[in-house]
Protein backbone atom coordinates (compact mmCIF):
# COMPACT_ATOMS: atom_id res chain seq x y z
CA UNK A 1 0.00 0.00 0.00
CA UNK A 2 1.29 3.41 -0.97
CA UNK A 3 1.07 5.57 2.19
CA UNK A 4 0.75 8.70 0.03
CA UNK A 5 -2.38 7.17 -1.47
CA UNK A 6 -3.83 6.54 2.00
CA UNK A 7 -3.39 10.22 2.86
CA UNK A 8 -4.80 11.23 -0.53
CA UNK A 9 -7.85 9.01 0.02
CA UNK A 10 -8.43 10.63 3.40
CA UNK A 11 -8.23 14.05 1.78
CA UNK A 12 -10.71 13.03 -0.93
CA UNK A 13 -13.29 12.09 1.72
CA UNK A 14 -12.19 14.53 4.42
CA UNK A 15 -15.68 15.65 5.40
CA UNK A 16 -16.41 12.09 6.49
CA UNK A 17 -12.92 11.04 7.54
CA UNK A 18 -12.26 14.14 9.62
CA UNK A 19 -15.53 13.72 11.47
CA UNK A 20 -14.53 10.20 12.43
CA UNK A 21 -11.25 11.21 14.07
CA UNK A 22 -11.07 11.80 17.79
CA UNK A 23 -9.38 15.01 18.98
CA UNK A 24 -6.34 12.92 19.94
CA UNK A 25 -6.28 11.31 16.48
CA UNK A 26 -6.47 14.72 14.80
CA UNK A 27 -3.65 16.06 16.93
CA UNK A 28 -1.42 13.07 16.26
CA UNK A 29 -2.16 13.14 12.54
CA UNK A 30 -1.54 16.88 12.41
CA UNK A 31 1.83 16.45 14.09
CA UNK A 32 2.93 13.89 11.51
CA UNK A 33 1.67 16.00 8.62
CA UNK A 34 3.59 18.98 10.03
CA UNK A 35 6.73 16.84 10.27
CA UNK A 36 6.12 15.75 6.68
CA UNK A 37 5.91 19.34 5.53
CA UNK A 38 9.14 20.44 7.17
CA UNK A 39 11.07 17.21 6.59
CA UNK A 40 14.74 18.01 5.86
CA UNK A 41 15.06 15.25 3.28
CA UNK A 42 13.34 12.39 1.41
CA UNK A 43 13.91 9.83 4.18
CA UNK A 44 12.32 11.98 6.88
CA UNK A 45 9.50 12.93 4.50
CA UNK A 46 8.78 9.28 3.77
CA UNK A 47 8.91 8.28 7.43
CA UNK A 48 6.40 10.98 8.41
CA UNK A 49 4.14 9.94 5.52
CA UNK A 50 4.19 6.33 6.67
CA UNK A 51 3.46 7.26 10.27
CA UNK A 52 0.54 9.47 9.21
CA UNK A 53 -0.90 6.67 7.06
CA UNK A 54 -0.53 4.22 9.95
CA UNK A 55 -2.39 6.60 12.25
CA UNK A 56 -5.30 6.71 9.82
CA UNK A 57 -5.35 2.92 9.53
CA UNK A 58 -5.34 2.59 13.32
CA UNK A 59 -7.78 5.39 14.06
CA UNK A 60 -10.30 4.42 11.40
CA UNK A 61 -10.20 0.65 10.91
CA UNK A 62 -13.62 0.68 9.31
CA UNK A 63 -12.30 2.93 6.57
CA UNK A 64 -8.92 1.41 5.89
CA UNK A 65 -9.21 -2.15 7.15
CA UNK A 66 -6.49 -4.43 8.45
CA UNK A 67 -3.00 -3.46 7.44
CA UNK A 68 -4.16 -0.12 6.04
CA UNK A 69 -5.95 -1.64 3.03
CA UNK A 70 -8.77 0.66 1.98
CA UNK A 71 -12.27 -0.74 2.13
CA UNK A 72 -14.53 2.27 1.61
CA UNK A 73 -12.22 4.50 -0.43
CA UNK A 74 -10.55 3.90 -3.82
CA UNK A 75 -6.84 3.97 -3.02
CA UNK A 76 -4.53 3.96 -6.03
CA UNK A 77 -0.88 3.04 -6.14
CA UNK A 78 -0.18 6.31 -7.95
CA UNK A 79 -0.62 8.29 -4.74
CA UNK A 80 -3.50 10.33 -6.18
CA UNK A 81 -7.15 9.62 -5.38
CA UNK A 82 -9.94 11.44 -7.21
CA UNK A 83 -7.43 14.19 -7.98
CA UNK A 84 -6.43 14.63 -4.32
CA UNK A 85 -2.88 14.16 -3.04
CA UNK A 86 -1.28 13.66 0.36
CA UNK A 87 -0.37 17.36 0.40
CA UNK A 88 -4.07 18.20 0.20
CA UNK A 89 -4.64 16.48 3.54
CA UNK A 90 -2.17 18.86 5.17
CA UNK A 91 -3.99 21.83 3.64
CA UNK A 92 -7.32 20.58 5.00
CA UNK A 93 -6.12 19.68 8.49
CA UNK A 94 -3.16 21.96 9.24
CA UNK A 95 -4.29 25.06 7.38
CA UNK A 96 -7.98 24.55 8.01
CA UNK A 97 -8.53 25.50 4.38
CA UNK A 98 -11.12 23.92 2.07
CA UNK A 99 -9.01 24.89 -0.96
CA UNK A 100 -7.69 21.44 -1.82
CA UNK A 101 -8.19 18.91 -4.56
CA UNK A 102 -8.00 18.91 -8.35
CA UNK A 103 -9.92 22.16 -8.87
CA UNK A 104 -9.44 24.28 -5.77
CA UNK A 105 -5.69 23.74 -5.38
CA UNK A 106 -5.04 25.80 -8.51
CA UNK A 107 -7.29 28.58 -7.20
CA UNK A 108 -5.54 28.53 -3.80
CA UNK A 109 -2.09 28.71 -5.39
CA UNK A 110 -3.13 31.56 -7.67
CA UNK A 111 -4.56 33.61 -4.80
CA UNK A 112 -1.60 32.94 -2.50
CA UNK A 113 0.77 33.97 -5.31
CA UNK A 114 -0.65 37.50 -5.22
CA UNK A 115 1.40 40.01 -3.18
CA UNK A 116 0.63 39.67 0.52
CA UNK A 117 1.97 40.36 3.99
CA UNK A 118 1.98 38.08 7.04
CA UNK A 119 -0.97 38.70 9.32
CA UNK A 120 1.52 38.69 12.20
CA UNK A 121 2.86 42.01 10.90
CA UNK A 122 -0.52 43.71 11.11
CA UNK A 123 -0.27 44.28 14.87
CA UNK A 124 -3.91 43.40 15.39
CA UNK A 125 -5.10 45.68 12.61
CA UNK A 126 -6.38 42.90 10.36
CA UNK A 127 -10.03 43.12 11.49
CA UNK A 128 -12.29 43.20 8.45
CA UNK A 129 -9.52 42.14 6.08
CA UNK A 130 -9.29 38.96 4.04
CA UNK A 131 -6.97 36.48 5.77
CA UNK A 132 -5.82 33.47 3.77
CA UNK A 133 -4.35 30.47 5.61
CA UNK A 134 -1.03 29.28 4.18
CA UNK A 135 1.79 26.96 5.22
CA UNK A 136 3.67 29.82 6.86
CA UNK A 137 0.64 31.28 8.63
CA UNK A 138 -2.21 33.56 7.66
CA UNK A 139 -1.57 35.99 4.81
CA UNK A 140 -3.18 39.39 4.13
CA UNK A 141 -3.50 40.07 0.38
CA UNK A 142 -1.60 43.32 -0.21
CA UNK A 143 -4.25 44.99 -2.38
CA UNK A 144 -6.26 45.70 0.80
CA UNK A 145 -3.60 48.14 1.99
CA UNK A 146 -2.68 51.55 0.64
CA UNK A 147 0.97 52.23 -0.28
CA UNK A 148 1.56 53.62 3.23
CA UNK A 149 0.24 50.40 4.78
CA UNK A 150 -3.10 51.84 5.90
CA UNK A 151 -6.21 49.75 5.35
CA UNK A 152 -8.28 50.99 2.42
CA UNK A 153 -11.75 51.97 3.77
CA UNK A 154 -13.54 50.80 0.63
CA UNK A 155 -11.99 47.36 1.10
CA UNK A 156 -13.59 47.02 4.53
CA UNK A 157 -16.97 47.98 3.08
CA UNK A 158 -16.73 45.51 0.23
CA UNK A 159 -15.36 42.73 2.44
CA UNK A 160 -18.38 43.06 4.71
CA UNK A 161 -20.69 42.77 1.72
CA UNK A 162 -18.81 39.70 0.48
CA UNK A 163 -18.81 38.15 3.99
CA UNK A 164 -15.06 37.76 3.75
CA UNK A 165 -14.83 36.51 7.33
CA UNK A 166 -16.87 33.42 6.47
CA UNK A 167 -15.53 32.96 2.94
CA UNK A 168 -12.09 34.58 2.62
CA UNK A 169 -11.18 32.57 -0.48
CA UNK A 170 -14.35 33.55 -2.32
CA UNK A 171 -13.84 37.19 -1.41
CA UNK A 172 -10.19 37.11 -2.49
CA UNK A 173 -11.18 35.49 -5.77
CA UNK A 174 -13.74 38.25 -6.39
CA UNK A 175 -11.13 40.95 -5.83
CA UNK A 176 -8.35 39.32 -7.84
CA UNK A 177 -10.19 37.77 -10.79
CA UNK A 178 -11.12 39.72 -13.94
CA UNK A 179 -14.64 41.11 -13.71
CA UNK A 180 -16.81 40.77 -16.81
CA UNK A 181 -18.06 44.35 -16.58
CA UNK A 182 -14.75 45.92 -15.63
CA UNK A 183 -12.50 43.92 -17.93
CA UNK A 184 -10.03 43.74 -15.06
CA UNK A 185 -9.90 42.54 -11.44
CA UNK A 186 -11.79 44.81 -9.01
CA UNK A 187 -8.56 45.22 -7.04
CA UNK A 188 -7.22 47.10 -10.06
CA UNK A 189 -9.64 49.96 -9.35
CA UNK A 190 -8.34 50.59 -5.86
CA UNK A 191 -6.65 53.93 -5.49
CA UNK A 192 -8.51 55.34 -8.50
CA UNK A 193 -11.73 57.39 -8.65
CA UNK A 194 -13.47 54.31 -10.05
CA UNK A 195 -13.12 52.48 -6.73
CA UNK A 196 -16.39 54.11 -5.71
CA UNK A 197 -18.13 51.58 -7.99
CA UNK A 198 -16.89 48.61 -6.01
CA UNK A 199 -19.50 48.52 -3.19
CA UNK A 200 -22.30 48.58 -5.78
CA UNK A 201 -20.69 45.72 -7.70
CA UNK A 202 -20.37 43.71 -4.50
CA UNK A 203 -24.00 44.43 -3.58
CA UNK A 204 -25.07 43.20 -6.99
CA UNK A 205 -23.25 39.93 -6.37
CA UNK A 206 -24.98 39.42 -3.03
CA UNK A 207 -28.37 40.23 -4.55
CA UNK A 208 -27.84 37.73 -7.36
CA UNK A 209 -26.78 34.96 -5.00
Amino acid sequence: MNPDAVLAAAAAAWARIGAGLTPADRTALGEELARRRRAPGPAAHRAATERAAALLATGLPGEFGAGGRSVALPVADSGTVAGFTADDLAVLLLDGSPMAGPVLTAVRERLLAAPSVPASEMAGGESGLILLPAEDGRRVPRFQLAPDGAVRPVVLTVNRLLDAGADPWGAADWWLSPHAWLGAPPAGLLGTPAEAQLPDLARLLTEVY
